[in-house]
């Protein structure tokens, strides 16, 4: 049946099951836009291409289905490079839609081209024109194949107007039915042989283990060896963080807690570790055991390269193993408990400190506190981010976003707004800091214009934090990192929402609870002291884990 290429390429969008794109059309779009109108999917315009970008990524990475973005050709296009980034770094399955001049006959000459396919080329795991109507429904399932699949990421197609105007008869194409391939047995064996030896073996979770199935799994093979682990931060919540055996979060590069568990183990099971990630450890020839658990090989580097490599299905390979280890080894894990009692002690310190502005650790405990188990936080990016990693224990997978491959700026309110989309029925909280927030703030017009359930929290220091951290720790003169800010509490109200500031820090939770109580999109102006930063992360944590390491040697 002869259709329209743009009306062929919207029935292949809905044969790939999307619901939503989230984009800013432009004139190269409007055949497109217009065989959307009548589709079951929904458009959701956003003021920025970029948190367009975000939100679709944050789909992706809450289904495991693409989230699907749109723009026009140029400008379009090139605000659309961050998200991309964002997507494929992050593991987080996308695809991105961008419109172009007619390919065939033009008469506007270079007037707003770029070559988005080759400037795409090394931010996606594809991207390709679509030069011709016939092409549209293998274009797009590709797209769609290659994004989800392992490792999931980025995929990329630009649609030039006249294209979409084209008639084409071809069929839509489904899915093949397909299963990952399993680990070969004589590795599992020798992984249940090495762990089954050890002393002090860890399970260390990472970036790739944080898929549906995986979480499952590893729950069991916890649950059935007792085996203690730690996470990094995008492994976060893949085993509830109240666990018995939970050792803290790889948030800091060396010198905390949890280092010093890495350090005493001699086998650590590495389960979907991503290169992406800043090393939670760093191994040394003739030192422990590392056995890589993944859907795919190592890539060895410097400070990595495990002795035993497990590939395949890591929701399998983990059922098998704990099956096999069930019976347990001459484990002693007295050491890794003295650790835990030390994290515990540590990072509960100061949850009900009341100095005011509010200090990060109490601000945590808060959010913990007022956030149900299924609870969603979506952080920007900043120093905040260390202090929800280490401090606030995730019960369920996904429910802490936070971004540690781009670490880009700007992304949690987009973030948030996505996650309140995939699941309206849960608390979502974005946590930004006040420079990250004003990179996309406009958003909120489009969060009060799709009438969302979403609280915001502005940390509010008027300083890039994170960098200012930096910058006092590595023995520079404070310079460049300070601005100001507008009225917060005003500014939501501008857009329709409802602001509100907080004045000492008992206020923080009732607040939450009020805003999360009445509904609707709200602001929270939080003032926050990071001055401690340097010492509690630099000295404090260092030299308590130093003395706690002291006794942690392998034997």
């Amino acid at each position: 049946m002869q259709m329209k290429a743009s009306d062929l390429l919207v029935k292949a969008l809905e044969n790939e099951q999307v619901e939503y794109i989230f984009g800013i059309p432009g004139e190269e779009n409007l055949d497109l836009l217009d065989s959307l109108k009548d589709s079951s999917i929904r458009l959701i315009v956003t003021r920025h291409e970029q948190a367009a970008g975000f939100m679709a990524a944050t789909y992706g990475r809450l289904t495991g289905k693409a989230g699907v973005c749109l723009s026009t050709l140029g400008p379009g296009a090139t605000n659309l490079v961050t998200a991309a980034a964002y997507a494929n770094l992050g593991a987080m399955p996308m695809v991105l839609l961008t419109g172009q001049k007619p390919v065939k006959t033009s008469k506007q000459g270079q007037f707003q081209i770029v070559d988005v396919v080759d400037m795409m080329q090394p931010l996606t795991k594809f991207t390709k024109e679509i030069d011709s109507g016939d092409l549209v429904p293998s274009s797009v399932r590709e797209a769609f194949r290659r994004a989800q699949e392992e490792r999931p990421g980025a995929a990329h197609l630009e649609f030039a107007e006249d294209i979409a105007q084209e008639d084409s008869a071809e069929p839509v194409i489904t899915a093949s039915y397909a299963r990952r391939p399993l680990a070969e047995d004589k590795a599992l064996r020798r992984a249940v042989e090495l762990i089954s030896q050890a002393r002090r073996p860890l399970l260390l979770v990472g970036a790739a283990a944080n898929r549906s199935l995986n979480c499952k799994m590893l729950r069991r093979f916890v649950e059935l060896t007792g085996i203690p682990f730690v996470t990094t931060q995008m492994g976060k919540g893949v085993i509830d963080e109240d666990a018995p055996g939970f050792l803290g979060n790889a948030a800091l590069s060396a010198d905390d807690f949890v280092h010093c568990a890495l350090d005493a183990a001699d086998v650590i099971i590495n389960v979907g570790h991503d290169v992406v990630e800043k090393p939670p450890f760093f191994m040394q020839a003739g030192g422990r055991t590392v056995i890589h658990v993944n859907f795919t090989s190592a890539q060895v580097d410097p400070v990595y390269f495990p002795q035993v490599e497990v590939l395949g299905d890591i929701a399998n390979t983990m059922w098998q193993l704990g099956e096999r280890l069930s019976e347990g080894g001459p484990w002693d894990f007295s050491y890794f408990m003295q650790v835990r009692r030390q994290m515990e002690a540590h990072i509960t310190s100061r949850n009900q400190d009341d100095r005011f502005p509010i200090l990060p650790e109490r601000l945590v405990a808060d959010v913990r506190t007022v956030m149900p188990d299924d609870g969603i936080v979506a952080l920007d990016n900043g120093i905040y981010k260390i202090w929800f990693a280490r401090n606030f224990k995730a019960r369920q997978p996904n429910t802490v976003l936070l971004d540690n491959a781009l670490a880009s700026m700007g992304a949690g309110l987009p973030s948030a707004m996505a996650a309140c989309l995939v699941s309206p029925q849960r608390r979502v909280l974005a946590v930004c800091g006040d420079g990250g927030y004003l990179m996309n703030a406009q958003e909120l017009e489009t969060a009060v214009r799709l009438k969302l359930n979403l609280v915001v929290a502005v940390l509010n220091d008027g300083a890039y934090g994170m960098i200012k951290w930096k910058q006092s720790h590595m023995g520079f003169e404070p310079f460049g990192l300070d601005f100001g800010n507008p009225d917060f509490v005003m500014h939501a109200e501008s857009y329709g929402a409802s602001g509100h500031r907080i004045a000492k820090a008992a206020d923080f939770v009732p607040t939450l609870r009020n805003c999360f109580d009445q509904g609707g999109v709200h602001v929270v102006d939080v003032p926050v002291d990071y001055a401690d930063n340097d010492r509690v992360l630099n000295e404090e944590i260092r030299d308590l884990s130093r003395k706690l390491a002291c006794g942690g040697e392998r034997s």
